[in-house]
């Protein structure tokens, strides 16, 4: 009897999976739930971006999953180990570039590329010529020998992600790492960062306040807010779910309010602002003139008309209720010097 293969393809771990993820603060008499259930499996070499506004829960999320902060509640996995009972398994599976710089100011930019390879274990010849592949693969061998504080801030973010990078993470976790940058190192940035994707393969997790940055880099956007994760999919189909704006403008607000039934005869999604009407409405140029055609059929005149592809800041609004780039200021939990003794990050901190 001849042996077969199966035709059921293996099943991948994957790179990250969390299940009823939860963490709580206690802040005075009240508890703050920060992180709520949170469910989702991201694959191997996926580049997910993970939006929230300030609060919302995400960079908690990160601290959990990088192990400076132990759930509530819950379980989290990177490529199957438990980042609870085994951080320091967990901790060999990713790098991580936080919002702030990660080099200290006075030492040479290599020298902290080179220490941080020999605390992921690696020997002092092997962590040496790690730090220089790295250096080199980010174009910063000019600069290697030059104190940290002497560097631009976009010299010192790409120093930032080789620390992140010298271990060669499977997973790679970058917080805001665009913040501060003017737009030019932004973009430069950016480029990095899809470079990288497809060099290493590495799975890469971004939080950003640019949705311009998560549109094109992300093939797909998490979207949290009060802790809960309220959308998952690409950004192409959260817009066009959320679909085209059609403005139709008339003389006056008068004008406007009895045009508006006509509208909404045709669609549900129609708001009224001043002497603005605003539809909502998949193919928005081609409903544009059918809407246009069915107001003047009635007696209305159109003054003029505008039609917008939808943005990510479009789907947050739609989504939460506010705009992310007028989110308020960091009310993260894991960094608030008001929480309770016993519920700070550092005391919570996993071993």
């Amino acid at each position: 009897m001849t042996g077969s293969r199966s035709s059921v393809p293996a099943m991948r771990t994957p790179a990250i999976e969390t299940t009823d993820l939860t963490k709580t603060f206690t802040r005075g008499k009240s508890t703050v739930v920060a992180v709520d259930r949170l469910t989702l499996a991201v694959e191997p070499g996926e580049l997910v971006a993970f939006l929230g506004p300030n609060g919302a829960g995400k960079s908690t999320t990160l601290r959990m999953l990088t192990t400076l902060v132990a759930p509530t509640s819950g379980t989290m996995r990177l490529l199957g180990r438990d980042v609870v009972a085994d951080p320091a398994g967990a901790r060999r599976c990713f790098g991580f570039v936080g919002q702030g710089n990660g080099a200290a100011n006075i030492q040479y930019g290599r020298d902290e590329v080179i220490g941080q390879a020999l605390a992921h274990g690696f020997g002092r010849r092997e962590a040496r010529v790690r730090a220089d592949e790295i250096i080199e693969v980010l174009g910063l061998t000019e600069f290697a020998r030059r104190p940290v504080q002497t560097l631009s801030g976009g010299q010192r973010r790409r120093f930032d992600i080789a620390i992140g990078l010298v271990n060669r993470p499977e997973v790679m976790f970058l917080d805001e790492p665009s913040t501060g940058l003017d737009p030019a190192n932004r973009a430069h940035l950016q480029t990095l960062i899809t470079d990288l994707h497809a060099r290493t393969g590495s799975t890469i997790v971004l939080t950003t306040h640019y949705l311009e940055e998560a549109d094109a880099l992300s093939r797909r956007i998490l979207v949290i807010d009060h802790g809960r994760l309220i959308a998952d999919d690409t950004a192409d189909n959260l817009k066009a779910a959320l679909g085209d704006l059609v403005v139709l403008h008339f003389a006056d607000p008068a004008s406007a309010q009895t045009a508006a039934p006509v509208l909404q005869r045709r669609h549900d999604r129609v708001e009224m602002l001043e002497n603005r009407v605003h539809v909502r409405t998949g193919r928005g140029p081609f409903v544009a003139l059918d809407l246009v055609e069915a107001v003047r059929a009635e007696g209305y005149e159109v003054g003029g008309l505008e039609v917008s592809r939808p943005s990510l800041d479009d789907v947050f609004l739609d989504l939460t209720g506010r705009s992310l780039r007028e989110s308020a200021p960091n009310a993260d939990p894991t960094l608030d010097p008001t929480v309770e003794p016993g519920t700070t990050m550092s005391e919570e901190a996993v071993a």
